[in-house]
């Protein structure tokens, strides 16, 4: 017999035992029941990226590719030498601020003082202008008595009028000891203004300080470092690649007639083309509301049904922590989906973990 007439029966063979060792990976040796529906897929996770806030140059990133990391954990570090010279500047200026403020308070108390020794001096001078009244009114009273001579009482005249020029003087003076006052407590509050400000700028730079300190902001497993120590980048620029591995999911597409039967939260399982032994529960947690493809036309109810719809189904979190070691992106495997609520699933498809 021929080479070809060999060739030709052994390619039937092998791709009959592919599909069948396919129908088995994907069915479980099992026929599908109605009220679910099954699709091909691939795992993936939601990526996140951490990058810079503030344009600098990069000193340290502590981890690598494939690596760990939990939210909060330091993963990488900015240079931090500009930002320290300006906290210290900031930490002088609230200093500075601060003895402003004590200088103010002092300068009211001053002008405090003032103000009591300008009322006290009002007090004396009221006093002495009554007296100089009482002395004139006698001494006006005497020399229509002819009692006492013109010349004294003049004197007593001109006594009297001194002592009013100085009761106003006295009265202008506490005007004047006010006014230093509001003055001074307007100083007082500027500088407490300044304070503030500068604890605030303290505050901001402390934020940038801290900003320089890259942490994952979920636990995760790093998938790229985009940079390298020693790069500057701008504000914004990444510096590695997260993969969040408490968000994984399967996309898969269905057709018309069986998305439009999926309810939002219905069970799904997952077999991994990896580990076919395996049946990982899920839940469709998205149905796209547009289908993904769709025909140039749509006249008629068949090209309909060609509609395809985009479907995600997502492991539970809770899961995912107990194996996250294990948990990888990219494995491409089945998803299957219950259509009926009532519908049972079937033993080849009962939930089945590792150990």
């Amino acid at each position: 017999m021929s080479l070809k007439k060999w060739l030709v029966p052994g390619l039937m063979v092998a791709i009959g035992v592919a599909v069948a060792s396919s129908l088995w990976q994907n069915f479980g040796g099992a026929q599908l029941p109605d009220g679910f529906a099954m699709s091909n897929g691939r795992i993936e996770a939601v990526e996140i990226d951490v990058a810079t806030k503030s344009p600098g140059r990069i000193t340290e990133i502590l981890f690598d590719e494939g690596d760990f990391v939990t939210a909060g954990q330091v993963i990488a570090r900015m240079e931090t030498n500009t930002l320290s010279a300006q906290l210290k500047e900031a930490e002088a200026s609230l200093a500075q601020a601060v003895s402003s403020v004590t200088s103010a308070e002092g300068l009211v108390r001053q002008r405090e003082s003032e103000k009591a020794a300008a009322v006290s001096l009002i007090a004396q001078r009221d006093a002495e202008l009554d007296a100089a009244s009482r002395r004139l009114k006698r001494t006006e009273s005497l020399a229509e008595q002819s009692a006492t001579t013109e010349q004294q009482r003049d004197t007593d005249r001109a006594s009297f009028h001194a002592a009013e020029a100085a009761m106003n003087a006295a009265k202008a003076q506490a005007a004047a000891a006010d006014a230093a006052i509001a003055t001074a407590r307007s100083q007082v509050i500027g500088a407490q203004a300044q304070v503030e400000a500068a604890r605030a700028t303290i505050v901001r730079i402390q934020v940038d300080l801290d900003d320089c300190q890259l942490k994952s902001p979920r636990d995760g497993r790093i998938q790229y470092r985009v940079s390298q120590p020693g790069e500057v980048l701008g504000a914004g620029g990444k510096v590695l690649n997260l993969l969040d591995l408490a968000d994984v999911y399967m996309t898969l597409f269905l057709p018309t007639a069986q998305a439009g039967r999926v309810q939002m939260g219905a069970d799904a399982r997952i077999v991994l083309d990896a580990a076919p032994h395996i049946v990982i529960p899920a839940k469709i947690t998205f149905v796209a509301s547009e289908a993904q493809f769709t025909p140039k036309t749509v006249e008629t109810a068949e090209e309909r049904l060609k509609l395809m719809f985009r479907l995600k189904a997502r492991i539970a979190p809770e899961l995912l922590k107990q194996h996250l070691k294990r948990v990888k992106t990219g494995l491409p495997g089945v998803a299957y989906v219950q259509l009926d609520p009532q519908a049972v699933w079937p033993e080849h498809l009962e939930v089945k973990l590792a150990e």
